[in-house]
């Protein structure tokens, strides 16, 4: 391995005292613009997404190598579904007689509520649903950005939580012009699939206005003649007959016109026999319907919500469920219970008989009864193996992406809402991320990004009262050890975490509490890896019959002396461990490659090249610090008085503490880094050496 030759490069903010021990290291030392100009000699434009070459290309002019030239791409699809329409992907399950399950949710009131909804998104998608759906509901401001909103709630589902989602859509007392802008909106957030309803009248009465659609037909015919395939669309069907229709034979026709329009596929009203089914689906097929028909499920979780759903749906329960829950009506408990027995039955009715090809529930945003029917069912296909290390989006246009910054490992839906108007997302190996290509990275605040939990939950957690720089390493530690705290209290998450501690870290835990208790407060790491099965179920990504690779990685935020002692430390391990090490200004200190990414996971299956999806990239890290720092003071800082002592020590954390991520090379080895940690301590413990770095 080549060493770098020690180069000092303009600083946008300089560190005397680190700038000379980076120096006195023999370190190279720059710092990146809080920005990269999509006009910084760039000779080439970036292509679009449906450029026949992948590869991104950059400059030639700046004297720099091309990504193009010093890597070819690697091969994307590592799972196939990723780049399937749902369509595609229900006539795949058909043919090989896999069954699935979907999932409808609907928007909750409050923005809190939307925060719990979305987290309640990553906690159903880890059992496997073939899609979502989200319903519209015209009084609720639907296609407008407000936090409850119908397209709100289903974008973040599929961009953020990287689900196959169904936006419903309804069109009555709606203008076609109205109902083009929310399908030209949905199609620019990544929606493309339609569940097309006329919608319910505003009074007891239907009635007609003049210039608006009267039937789903018409919404239909509109979203195939303005965009053509680009939805899939699914229509509704009423097993026992649409309550408004004149007759059973009348709601079919009505039925068969919306097929012949343009649907792909029907969900239908819930029931609560299957023999209900069985008979729309024969009256179906003699009609000459012969779409997929998925049937509505509906388990029974209480007598009040049961009697308001009946009474907005028009159906009559049958007298042998009345019978059974009016003695019992005042008891949630056994009303859950009995329902979760009659949808399990009423499925596996359903399922046995061979004319479903799937099942659709209706949660009524409620997860626990119809996770407990789709474990009894075995359909709960829960799978610790990730298709890549890190969340992946369903947003069409991010499909080809196969590569991330490790910096955002735990924050993966505020990198995707930065992320959001790059033209191209990186194809196969990084390059320089300085292409135009890659755009700005731009405000990564949106409502479901800050902490699920409320203030007063936090301030249990994270110290209703902070007495000194220790106590906030204790709550790091509490938080990797899963020990109550001292108000008996344990730290489920940090403003860099907002979701439980990733499997991987249970292989590092002794480690990272030793060095958190010591004032390395670690955001992110992974360990090394060599060659591990990717059925793994700790560190496994990718199909099965491959092997993974990582490079030990640490990431933390430690005071000024303790990067000085580690710059000294640093010298003896040259360049078996990269680093960058940046404070809240952008000093930034580092051994790496300008410009050059590292790549840190990597994994080798059958008949693919080699995919490396995640890298410590220098451009990004330049803008992760800025997020890294904020969180500080924006979700921690501000749980407090101004003047507290408690805000003063998170701020002066923020304002003296340096940010730093560390790489060991040397994959096949023992990871190094502790020992570096340990290094450092003992420099710094040594006689004569506590004090300021500074000269």
């Amino acid at each position: 391995m080549d060493h770098l030759k020690p180069e000092v490069l303009p600083a946008r903010h300089c560190c005397p005292s680190l700038g000379m021990r980076a120096l006195e290291a023999g370190i190279m030392r720059f710092s990146v613009p809080p920005s990269i100009s999509r006009n910084s000699a760039m000779v080439n434009e970036p292509r679009g997404n449906g450029s026949p070459n992948p590869c991104l290309e950059g400059s030639s002019s700046s004297g720099m190598e091309s990504p193009k030239d010093s890597s070819r791409c690697s091969s994307p699809g590592l799972d196939p579904e990723r780049h399937e329409r749902l369509r595609e992907k229900m006539r795949r399950r058909m043919e090989s007689g896999d069954k699935w399950f979907s999932l409808e949710f609907f928007p909750p009131r409050t923005a809190q509520g939307a925060v719990n909804l979305i987290s309640g998104f990553d906690q159903m998608g880890a059992g496997g649903p073939l899609f979502i759906d989200v319903t519209w509901h015209p009084a609720g401001d639907p296609g407008s950005d407000k936090e409850t909103s119908s397209m709100a709630i289903a974008s973040a589902a599929v961009n953020y939580c990287g689900l196959e989602t169904v936006l419903h859509m309804t069109c009555c007392r709606q203008s076609q012009e109205e109902i083009t802008g929310h399908l030209h909106k949905a199609k620019r957030l990544g929606l493309k699939n339609i569940l097309a309803l006329r919608g319910d009248p505003v009074g007891d009465q239907w009635e007609e206005e003049e210039g608006c659609f009267r039937y789903a037909t018409d919404l239909v015919k509109l979203i195939r003649s303005e965009f053509g395939d680009y939805f899939d669309i699914c229509v509704a069907g009423y097993p026992k007959g649409h309550p408004d229709a004149e007759s059973f034979e009348d709601d079919l026709k009505h039925l068969k016109e919306k097929v012949s329009a343009g649907a792909d596929f029907i969900i239908t009203q819930l029931f609560f026999e299957a023999d209900t089914f069985f008979h729309f689906v024969k009256a179906c097929s003699a009609i000459g319907i012969t779409c997929p028909i998925l049937p509505g499920i509906f388990p029974i979780q209480g007598y009040h919500s049961l009697r308001q759903l009946v009474k907005l749906s028009k159906l009559e329960v049958p007298q042998k469920i009345r019978e059974v829950i009016e003695p019992i009506k005042d008891n949630d408990e056994a009303i859950r219970n009995y329902g979760i027995d009659q949808a399990v039955s009423l499925c596996q009715e359903l399922l046995a008989s061979g004319l479903v090809p799937g099942l659709h529930f209706y949660t009524l945003n409620c997860r626990k009864a119809t996770t407990k029917v789709l474990k009894r069912l075995g359909m709960w296909a829960e799978d610790p193996r990730r298709p890549l290390p890190w969340a992946v989006s369903a947003h069409p246009k991010r499909r080809e992406e196969d590569v991330r910054p490790i910096f955002w490992a735990s924050r993966p839906k505020s990198y995707i809402y930065r992320t959001q108007d790059w033209d191209e997302f990186p194809n196969g190996r990084w390059g320089h991320s300085s292409s135009p290509a890659f755009g700005e990275l731009k405000d990564y605040y949106l409502f479901y990004l800050t902490s699920k939990a409320p203030r007063e939950e936090l301030l249990k957690m994270w110290g209703e009262e902070l007495t000194s720089e220790e106590s906030v390493f204790e709550v790091f530690v509490h938080y990797l050890s899963g020990e109550p705290n001292q108000s008996g209290r344990q730290v489920t998450c940090l403003p860099w975490n907002d979701e439980p501690l990733a499997a991987e870290t249970s292989l590092m835990k002794e480690e990272l509490l030793r060095v958190n208790r010591q004032g390395i407060l670690t955001i992110n790491s992974q360990p090394n890896i060599n060659g591990k099965p990717s059925s793994d179920p700790v560190v496994g990504w990718g199909p099965s019959g491959g092997y993974v690779f990582q490079k030990a990685y640490l990431e933390f935020f430690t005071s000024r002396e303790t990067v000085g002692a580690l710059l000294q430390v640093l010298k003896k391990y040259e360049q078996r461990v990269n680093y960058h090490i940046v404070d809240v200004k952008g000093e930034n200190i580092t051994n790496a490659p300008e410009l050059q990414p590292n790549a840190v996971t990597w994994g080798i299956f059958p008949g693919r090249e080699i995919i490396q999806p995640t890298v410590v990239d220098p451009v990004s890290f330049m803008f992760w610090k800025d997020e890294a720092f904020a969180l500080w003071v924006k979700q921690w800082g501000k749980l407090y008085d101004e003047e507290s002592p408690s805000r003063m020590i998170i701020q002066y954390i923020h304002d003296n503490y340096f940010l730093v991520n560390l790489v060991d090379n040397e994959f096949p080895l023992d990871n190094c880094l502790w020992q570096v940690v340990e290094d450092t301590f003992e420099l710094l413990n040594r006689p004569g050496a506590r004090g300021d770095p500074a000269p």
